[in-house]
């Protein structure tokens, strides 16, 4: 595994043990580092089109419209003809999530969802397996006889976008192709709020069997909220799946404020540590703020510059690292904060999987804890029950760097991990 950030030589991890057996692309739960995800697996289809063809296919313009299969598929062949189609993006904020992590970890993964038994070229599943990290594992996907999901964006001379879902088959987890053994060894569990939705749909059901897995055998559960939308419809649902199973929360402000009933970010994490251990929250061109709890004898004071909002000297204590709720005997509540990196892109080419890149570098960090532990068990850095390796505070940096990646291509996951020195940063940071 590659480590997140800056590490000093007595963290270094032992490399000169031999590896007696040959490197494998399925997971070992016995032998590897690796997360679990679990998505509705989808391809996202971007194509130009005109008003004209919005009318012909009665589709309501700029809004998202849910149709039938057959109808999809009439759109796509049409949109294929009239070679409208600029890109295909294997989607899914699960999907994405654990696709960044592979690419900035280096490292395996496992998705759990649904795939076309049979992939044709060109299908929605030869897409989405395309464009996925080949040290995503993939062979817990339970086969099914349609296809996956597929999103087309639909962009008209005006700039205006319109989305056709079709769902097809992405709901059809079912329960059974939930591998207890995989996620019980994992360094954490990553889901998305959207199976919530699936109301009778086998996902629904497969989700939270996972979850019951994970908790059963104590493994990190990180849920991603979705969409605005999602979690207004789906609120009360929402709190009390994420209050019973869920440790990490990420969103953005506006699910936070859905969530929370605050408009302020450092309001809303502060109302959301209330039934869950840590919070990230992406707001756009107010950088990003990472939240949670570490126990009060052990808290570290930051020597950045202190910052007072809504919370007075809210980063105080952001040298802190995050510990669950439950392993703190004098639980303390961290704020940190940070501005885009570099003050953010000169040009914003895509903002879709912003957040989910800033995920992935949460999870890189929790997993590189989880492996740390495993070789170095008597490490100082494990004399308390941790949650990640680094500090709020270094956390915070290495999420916003990866956003930063993420915001600059037109892609929604990463094609490559981060450089190995950053042109950025003064010389004297890398001769530490």
């Amino acid at each position: 595994m590659k480590f997140p950030g800056l590490r000093k030589i007595k963290h270094y991890f032992p490399v000169s043990q031999p590896k007696p057996q040959l490197p494998s692309f399925e997971v070992r739960p016995e032998l590897d580092t690796y997360i679990v995800g679990l998505d509705q697996t989808i391809v996202d289809v971007v194509a130009s089109v005109s008003d004209d063809f919005l009318a012909k296919h009665n589709i309501p313009k700029g809004l998202s419209n849910l149709v039938g299969h057959e109808k999809a598929n009439r759109i796509y062949h049409e949109l294929v003809v009239e070679q409208a189609i600029s890109d295909h993006f294997a989607g899914g904020t699960i999907g994405n999530t654990i696709h960044n992590y592979s690419v900035l970890a280096d490292d395996k993964s496992v998705l759990l969802g649904v795939m076309s038994a049979n992939i044709a070229l060109g299908s929605p599943a030869y897409h989405y397996v395309c464009h996925t990290s080949s040290k995503v594992d993939m062979n817990r996907l339970q086969g099914v006889a349609g296809d996956i999901g597929r999103g087309i964006t639909m962009i008209t001379p005006d700039g205006e976008r319109t989305f056709v879902i079709d769902p097809s088959d992405m709901d059809q987890l079912a329960p059974d192709y939930i591998p207890t053994d995989i996620i019980a060894a994992a360094a954490a569990f990553v889901v998305s709020a959207y199976p919530l939705r699936a109301t009778g749909q086998p996902i629904q059901q497969a989700m939270l069997k996972a979850l019951a897995d994970a908790n059963a055998h104590q493994v990190p559960v990180v849920m991603s909220l979705g969409t605005r939308h999602l979690v207004e419809e789906n609120r009360e649902q929402i709190l009390q799946t994420v209050n019973r199973y869920v440790n990490v929360l990420a969103m953005n402000e506006l699910e936070a404020e859905a969530l929370t009933g605050f408009t302020d970010p450092l309001l809303a994490a502060e109302a959301a540590l209330e039934f869950t251990d840590m919070v990230l929250i992406t707001a756009g061109a107010d950088g990003l703020y990472l939240c949670g709890y570490t126990d009060e004898p052990i808290k570290r004071e930051s020597s950045n510059p202190i910052k007072s909002a809504t919370l007075a000297d809210f980063n105080r204590y952001e040298f802190s690292r995050p510990m669950l709720r439950k392993d703190c005997r004098q639980p303390l509540k961290v704020y940190s904060h940070i501005d885009p990196y570099l003050g953010g892109p000169e040009r914003i080419k895509n903002t879709n999987g912003a957040g989910d890149g800033a995920l992935a570098a949460i999870l890189h960090d929790m997993a590189a804890n989880h492996y740390h532990k495993q070789v170095q068990p008597l490490s100082s850095k494990h004399e308390q029950a941790y949650l990640a390796y680094s500090s709020f505070a270094q956390l915070c940096k290495y999420a916003n760097r990866v956003s930063y990646e993420i915001l600059v291509q037109n892609a929604p996951r990463l094609s490559k991990g981060l450089p190995e020195r950053e042109d950025s940063l003064e010389e004297a940071y890398w001769e530490r």
